[in-house]
């Protein structure tokens, strides 16, 4: 596998092989270890200093199922720390499939002056002037790109809140329909991209140069075992075919856990309207689509596609933090109006978690009332033009707090929450504390656990330690290029076991199961360790102050945890 360099600054382009100390590691492994080594801590994360990585996961441009991510890192404009945002789609498997392992990206164009990088199937690239689609939101830009270079190429773009640099810009990817509907989002890896003068990547999709799976016999049974693991799990085999990962709303909010009006409350009113139920009736309705493939390879069919009353496409995928940060939190309870949002959010190039949490902050300021569809179509608007307001809410939901003096913002480390409420699901409080990524769903999620009645969500037993062993997974998992619902099917050590394998299979290795977990610490040590040169300390793995004062309907309770506990978390 090679690394493709490209230096913004000098524009030139360098292709080499993956250097030792980075072989067999893959995707946010890849970007941690080498930013946290390559990248000056206290650099400029909008300057010519940071880098930003697109890796993909060892199990990329191989016939593995569901094996189509990449880790896109760099140090965060929104934290001040490290940086990993994930994207499924169509990228990770054609970027595998040319034998790159990473493209790294450093320098910065001049002011003004944008890019495209274009791959060929021979694993080259090079920069192009992109000065025509500067402005360009991201699903004219992909029209406009597949018309140029044909629409079998994968894209990696921004719209134009990347270009603006704001600290909510997501770098969008397409899925398998074309559609640039697919977001690294979190943590502002779109207002790097934007800095550097990148507008595109484009990747071929029918790349041959991918390495050799060592041992082709054990990988394929191996393989299949796994896929018929996830297909019998009740979650990933049936819930999320049918209803995608909006399945989550009914039981979130049942348990009083799914934060609304601003995290004043742990119960949504107009819940039913945006459940996972009432989107699928949807899409019978109109011709839509549940069990949708948006990811290459997908055996787990977790998209869908929101068509409008016509039978009109609107977005793909609306999916269950979305439904929150646009609905519950904001108070929307119209599926049309969050499916527009959602829309908007992508075709601008913003991330709909930290994007809607700031509406909802303004709204409980008092500059909208809760549930003004309207506003919040017009404040997305505000942002895609780049106006005064629209550079507030552009930069998240701590700056909006800071414009409308409301101490109420559900950030950690200036990045918003996801949709669990810490006092109501207080495991989930200790990874959004604690997490070397801001608050984050994806980083040590506990959901599962506190679903299949593992853990009470209400008391402190087993909360702190299944955090940090989620954590440390999760780590380890997002090293695989294989998304995370596929991951969490290898939870028993029979399942684990057989994952082992498929890695041995692929990379000739000896890995063990302990091994495993060694990658995930050794990942969020390094990260830990980048955001400490940073200049993060303790204080920052802090819940808001509200979180430990405002109790939260309907169970009254706040956040429990004390500083001590809290700073335990990370003890391995």
């Amino acid at each position: 596998m090679n690394f493709i360099r490209v230096n913004m600054s000098s524009r030139e382009v360098k292709i080499e092989k993956t250097p030792d100390e980075y072989k067999g590691i893959g995707g946010r492994g890849l970007t941690s270890i080498m930013i946290n080594e390559e990248v000056p801590a206290d650099c400029d994360p909008l300057g010519p200093d940071n880098k930003l990585i697109f890796a993909v996961g060892m199990f990329c441009g191989t016939s593995m199922f569901n094996s189509s991510r990449v880790s896109i890192g760099a140090k965060s404009p929104l934290t001040g720390g490290i940086k990993e945002a994930n994207v499924g789609g169509t990228a990770g498997a054609a970027i595998g499939r040319l034998g790159i392992a990473a493209i790294i990206v450093d320098g910065k164009a001049d002011e003004g002056d944008l890019s495209i990088l274009k791959l060929d199937l021979e694993g080259n690239a090079e920069l192009i002037g992109a000065n025509e689609y500067k402005g360009l939101r991201t699903y004219k830009l992909v029209e406009k790109l597949h018309a140029r270079f044909g629409e079998k190429n994968a894209v990696l773009c921004v719209g134009p809140a990347g270009e603006y640099k704001m600290k909510s810009a997501s770098i969008q990817g397409t899925d398998v329909d074309g559609h640039p509907c697919r977001a690294a989002g979190r943590g502002g890896m779109g207002a790097v991209m934007g800095a550097k003068g990148l507008k595109a990547v484009i990747i071929p999709q029918g790349g041959k140069k991918a390495d050799p799976v060592i041992d082709k016999e054990t990988f394929s049974e191996a393989s299949k075992a796994f896929a018929k693991l996830v297909q019998a799990n009740p979650f990933e085999g049936e819930l999320l075919p049918n209803f995608g990962t909006a399945a989550l709303v009914a039981p979130v909010n049942s348990m009083g856990a799914f934060p609304s009006y601003n995290a004043t409350k742990g119960e949504f009113d107009g819940w039913q309207k945006v459940s996972g139920e009432a989107l699928a009736n949807n899409a019978k309705e109109r011709n839509g689509q549940t069990g949708h493939v948006g990811c290459s390879q997908c055996i787990v069919r977790c998209s869908n596609v929101y068509n409008d009353k016509d039978g009109n496409y609107v977005s793909s995928a609306v999916e269950y933090e979305t439904l929150w940060s646009m609905g519950g939190m904001t108070g929307i309870d119209d599926l049309d109006t969050i499916a527009r949002l959602d829309f908007l959010c992508d075709d601008i190039g913003l991330d709909t978690m930290n994007t809607g949490v700031a509406i909802a902050v303004a709204m409980d300021a008092g500059y909208r009332k809760f549930g003004d569809k309207e506003a919040a179509i017009e404040i997305l608007e505000e942002i895609a033009k780049g106006s005064e307001i629209g550079h507030v809410f552009g930069n998240g939901p701590v700056r909006v707090g800071q414009h409308f003096n409301n101490a109420r913002v559900a950030a950690v480390k200036n990045q918003s929450i996801a949709a669990y409420d810490p006092r109501a699901m207080i495991g989930n409080g200790i990874t959004f504390a604690t997490s070397t990524m801001g608050a984050d769903h994806t980083a040590g999620n506990m959901v599962a656990m506190y679903l299949g009645h593992i853990l009470d969500p209400l008391k402190k037993e087993g909360q702190i330690e299944n955090s940090r062993e989620n954590q440390i997974f999760c780590a380890a998992a997002d090293s695989m290029g294989l998304c995370l619902f596929v991951m969490y099917s290898i939870a028993s050590p029979e399942a684990k076991e057989m994952f082992t394998r498929l890695v041995n299979a692929r990379l000739g290795s000896t890995w063990t199961v302990d091994d495993f977990r060694n990658l995930g610490m050794r990942i969020l040590k390094a990260e830990k360790e980048f955001n400490m040169k940073a200049g993060l300390t303790k204080d920052d793995d802090r819940l808001p102050e509200f979180f430990y004062k405002e109790p939260l309907p309907p169970h009254n309770v706040v956040f429990p945890f004390t500083e001590e506990e809290i700073d335990s978390t990370y003890n391995f």
